[in-house]
C-alpha cells in the first residue's frame, strides 16, 4: 500500500512539473534572451509620411510677422458656431493641419506644392527650412512638423482592445500591447499578427513574442494605422463550444482523462 502511495505521489509530481513547463513555454515573453548580454539595436528611421496623413507644420522666426505668412491660421471654435477653412483641418488645440493628397503632396503657403510622401517629419522640416533660406524668404526659420493622425489599433485577446492615438512618432509593438492592457491568458504569444497598409499594399507580419527575434521584425516599430491582432489559443477556442457554466475547456478534460488513464494503467501493472 505504501508503495502504491509513493507511486501515485511521483506521478502527481511529474504531471505538475510537465504542466508548469508547458505553461511557461506558452506564456512567458522573450524566453531565449541571454541575461546581461548587450544586443545591437536596429535604429528606427521613424515613421514615413504617407498619402492621406494629416500633419501640422509650424514655422517660427525671431520676426513673428515674417513667419506668419507661412503658417495656417489657428481656428477657435465656440459653442453653437464654427469656422471652416479650405486650407486644412484643425485639431482640438486649433492648430491647422495639411492633408497629404493621393500623390503624396501638400500645398504649402508661398512655396506651393511640396512632395512629402516618403519623408520623416525631420526630413520634411529640413526640406522646408532649406527652401525658405534658398529663396531668401526667411533666414532664421525654425520648422516643426508633427503627425496629427498617428494611431494604431489592437484587437483580439487583449484586455483593452481599441484604437489608440499616439503622441510623437514612435511606438513599438510591445508598447502598443501595453497600452491595450497586455494579452489575456488566452492570447497566443507565438502568433501575433501586425497588419500594415503602405504604398498601396497590405502586408501581414507574424511575430513570436516569446523570441528575441521579435526585435528584428519590420513590425516591431509600428507605423501609422497598423492593426495588431492577437489570436486566441486553443483553450479560448474550445470555450466557444461549451456552456460557460460548465467546465471551461475541452483540453482540460482530455488532460484529466489522460492522467487518470495513466494512473489506472500503473496501478493495474503493480497489482498484477
Amino acid at each position: 500500500m505504501l508503495r502504491i502511495r509513493k507511486l501515485m505521489m511521483a506521478c502527481a509530481v511529474i504531471f505538475t512539473a510537465a504542466s508548469c513547463s508547458t505553461t511557461y513555454q506558452k506564456i512567458n515573453y522573450i524566453q531565449d534572451a541571454t541575461p546581461d548580454m548587450a544586443e545591437e539595436m536596429t535604429i528606427s528611421k521613424g515613421i514615413l509620411i504617407q498619402p492621406k496623413d494629416m500633419i501640422s507644420i509650424v514655422v517660427s522666426s525671431r520676426n513673428p510677422e515674417l513667419a506668419q505668412i507661412f503658417n495656417l491660421p489657428r481656428v477657435t471654435y465656440q459653442l453653437g458656431s464654427g469656422t471652416t477653412t479650405s486650407q486644412g483641418s484643425s485639431n482640438s488645440n486649433g492648430i491647422m493641419g495639411y492633408s497629404v493628397d493621393n500623390n503624396g503632396n501638400i500645398d504649402f503657403p508661398v512655396l506651393g506644392e511640396i512632395h512629402v510622401a516618403g519623408l520623416t517629419r525631420w526630413e520634411l522640416a529640413r526640406t522646408i527650412k532649406d527652401m525658405l533660406i534658398r529663396q531668401n524668404l526667411l533666414k532664421d526659420a525654425v520648422v516643426t512638423v508633427e503627425f496629427m493622425n498617428f494611431k494604431v489599433s489592437v484587437i483580439g485577446e487583449v484586455n483593452n482592445p481599441g484604437t489608440y492615438d499616439i503622441q510623437g512618432d514612435k511606438i513599438t509593438l510591445l508598447e502598443a500591447l501595453s497600452l491595450a492592457g497586455d494579452l489575456t491568458i488566452f492570447g497566443k504569444r507565438d502568433n501575433v499578427t501586425v497588419i500594415r497598409e503602405q504604398n498601396g499594399e497590405r502586408t501581414f507580419y507574424k511575430v513570436d513574442l516569446r523570441s528575441v527575434d521579435l526585435f528584428q521584425s519590420p513590425a516591431y516599430n509600428l507605423q501609422q494605422n497598423d492593426v495588431i491582432y492577437v489570436e486566441p489559443n486553443s483553450v479560448r477556442a474550445g470555450q466557444s463550444t461549451i456552456n460557460e457554466n460548465n467546465v471551461k475547456s475541452v483540453s482540460l478534460w482530455i488532460s484529466i482523462a489522460s492522467f487518470l488513464t495513466t494512473i489506472a494503467t500503473l496501478l493495474a501493472t503493480l497489482i498484477n
